[in-house]
């Protein structure tokens, strides 16, 4: 049997001292210190073959990270392992305490096509593999062509409708080999809840940004302008998924979901829950009452949705354990989940096609605090974010 680990870790802001990311943001070489530190022991921590890596503005300050983290691993092997020596060396133990570097792994990185000049920037997305890539990584963020999502009125008027044609931040599609195996790994970073505010023509800022002014219905249509793009930016992820899918090809999606599992737009990228017979339904071309689907439409219908329907990790694992609670964020008193690793059915052993299962799924969160307080203790060095982590057993023969 082959057991792999694949992690997502938004890293907050990742990006070199003395540089503005954000208006008036940017880390003194101390803090930079302090914030590489802290990552690099994070990911020492997480030991994963595959990690997902949000808000990164720098690649190279991503490598500098990594290359600490296994400055630090191998420090930690030298104290922590026995020698060969010891006669107990080979005990299971071992196995999980030994740090295992990426000086030979591949590294991805997806710009955000959106950065700009200091204090204007965007983040991007990365991928490190130390099971390195079976093609070239793609990056999706420009479209081809615009994704239209028309809308009609309740009488027969057209509605109009929403348009994007490039996304707030990359999603970045890998191929990973693995245990005989490739396995499609999507990072994602979908567009936060933060409003989405237009500035008009002359001025130097939104309307709505004017606090002293305080604007409550053109705030919550900023909301709802956000709300519309992470489901459109979503949808996009969707396809590309079903795309994998449909070639029979094992899929994996990780990254900063900005919304909880249960929310729209992440039930639009892990796709619908079957009924539970759809015998018992209508049919769409119903003539009569008793009109319903047949036995076998109903085998098709269900076979249909979940072949093309990903798992939560973080679902499999609370059912796995019996634990009532996971958070990955914190703010104003308000904990949840809104990083997320789905699966395809390839990872549910209840599924006769499937190549392995999720064996375990941790998260380091102990650095959270109530974000409501901005001196909180690692506000702005550590990540907001908690990291998760999922262990894959892939079945014997892989």
């Amino acid at each position: 049997m082959t057991q792999f680990t694949i992690a997502s870790f938004n890293v907050k802001n990742l990006i070199g001292p003395d540089q503005e990311y954000y208006r008036f943001q940017s880390y003194t070489p101390e803090e930079y210190a302090w914030k590489e530190d802290w990552l690099a022991e994070q990911i020492n921590a997480l030991n994963a073959d595959i990690i997902g890596f949000q808000e990164i503005f720098d690649e190279t300050s991503l490598k500098d990270t990594i290359a600490r983290a296994d400055r630090y691993g191998v420090a930690n092997n030298a104290e922590s392992l026995p020698g060969q020596d010891k006669r107990y060396r080979h005990r299971a133990i071992f196995n999980h305490l030994e740090y295992h570097d990426y000086a030979q792994a591949s590294l991805a990185f997806a710009p955000n096509v959106h950065d700009g000049d200091p204090g204007q920037r965007r983040p991007g997305v990365a991928i490190l593999s130390r099971l390195g890539f079976a093609e070239e990584p793609q990056i999706i963020q420009v479209l081809d062509q615009p994704l239209d999502i028309p809308f009609k009125t309740f009488g027969s008027d057209d509605g109009g409708f929403f348009r994007i044609q490039q996304l707030s931040r990359p999603i970045l599609k890998a191929r990973v080999p693995v245990g005989g195996q490739i396995v499609t790994v999507f990072n994602c970073h979908l567009k936060s809840k933060l409003g989405e505010f237009i500035t008009p023509e002359g001025a130097s800022h939104p309307d709505e940004a004017d606090l002293t002014n305080y604007d409550p219905v053109g705030r919550a249509l900023g909301a709802a302008r956000a709300a519309m793009r992470r489901m459109a930016e979503a949808s996009v992820l969707r396809g590309a998924i079903v795309a994998e899918l449909n070639q029979g090809r094992p899929v994996m999606v990780l990254g900063d979901f900005n919304d909880s599992e249960n929310a729209v737009s992440s039930e639009i990228i892990s796709g619908e829950k079957p009924f539970k017979n759809y015998a018992w339904m209508l049919r769409h071309d119903a003539k009569h009452r008793a009109d319903r689907y047949t036995d076998a439409e109903n085998t098709k219908i269900t076979e249909a949705i979940e072949n093309a329907r990903l798992h939560s990790a973080e679902r499999l694992f609370v059912r796995k354990s019996l634990r009532d609670m996971v958070y990955t964020s914190a703010f104003g008193g308000h904990y949840e989940s809104i990083d997320q690793i789905l699966m395809s059915r390839h990872f549910i052993p209840d599924w006769s096609g499937h190549i392995g299962h999720m064996e375990y799924f941790s998260v380091l969160n102990d650095h959270l605090t109530d974000g409501s307080h901005p001196e909180a203790p690692y506000n702005k060095l550590a990540s907001d974010h908690g990291q998760i982590m999922a262990t894959i057993t892939l079945k014997g023969g892989a």
